[in-house]
């Protein structure tokens, strides 16, 4: 049986961070799902139907073993559904962890068969998140590097829809 784990989160935009995780995940895991939760009660720079088209632009080419789906209601729901094994958090410092694992806790007492892998950031990596990169971003900084040319070309485009003129 592949070993099949799912790495969920918003998305938006996706950065390198996130990319570094999806590699590393793909050398524990047989099989990916890069899961983007519908979570009607926020306020997306891309909407779920442009997250998913970037996130196959991104990881189609690089990672055959990676899939991209949509999901609503509980994850470890969904992970049986899926069939999963295991979920992928990325942590970057102390305080995700502290958010994270009540969340593991909870997951485990839900569905005992889902394991939860903590992935540490890499160093290069550690202090970005998609909401600093869009803070930073819509007043003016530079997010080079930060995250894929496609996503910084799709963020610049949005400008104008967000009021926000360069």
């Amino acid at each position: 049986m592949a070993r099949r784990a799912i790495y969920p989160g918003s998305f938006d935009p996706l950065t390198n961070g996130h990319l570094d995780i999806i590699a590393r995940a793909c050398r524990l895991f047989d099989e990916i799902i890069v899961a983007l939760l519908i979570n009607p009660g926020k306020n997306p720079m891309f909407s779920i139907e442009e997250r998913v088209e970037i996130l196959n632009e991104a990881l189609n080419q690089k990672f055959k073993q990676v899939t991209v789906e949509t999901f609503q209601g509980l994850l470890v729901n969904y992970a049986r559904q899926k069939q999963a094994q295991a979920i992928i958090r990325g942590v970057r410092s102390m305080k995700d962890y502290e958010y994270e694992l009540p969340m593991v806790l909870m997951n485990r007492h839900l569905n005992p068969d889902v394991e939860t892998v903590l992935l540490v950031a890499s160093e290069e990596n550690t202090f970005i998140s998609s909401s600093l990169i869009k803070e930073v971003f819509t007043l003016g900084g530079s997010i080079e590097g930060l995250v894929p040319d496609r996503v910084l070309t799709r963020m610049k485009a949005k400008l104008p829809q967000i009021g926000i003129s360069k």
